[in-house]
């Protein structure tokens, strides 16, 4: 988990994600988005809302960590959505995933 953590860093230094809810909508809705994540502890409304704008501009999203570890991750508090904007660095923090790293 914390290599798929590290990698959400990594790829938010490198000027690749952007965070909140708000920001995270608006990059699914201008295009920019390639992979969303949701933290597990998100409330049924914040997901509900997520979920269907992806779902919508068809985008893929998965459920992630909690809040604070995103937060940490990123470098700003707590965070309960993530959009990756690169598709290199999607590709990555999936493929980790799948692994189980």
């Amino acid at each position: 988990m914390n290599k798929i953590l590290g990698m959400i860093g990594l790829a938010k230094r490198a000027g690749k994600v952007v965070s909140g809810e708000y920001l995270c909508d608006k990059a699914i809705k201008k295009g920019e988005s390639k992979l969303i994540i949701i933290a597990e502890d998100i409330s049924d409304n914040g997901k509900k809302a997520i979920t269907d704008a992806c779902t919508y501009y068809n985008v893929e999203y998965i459920v992630f960590a909690k809040a604070s570890e995103l937060g940490q991750f990123t470098g700003s508090g707590r965070r309960t959505v993530i959009s990756v904007n690169d598709e290199n660095f999607k590709n990555a923090i999936l493929s980790k995933i799948e692994r189980n790293d």
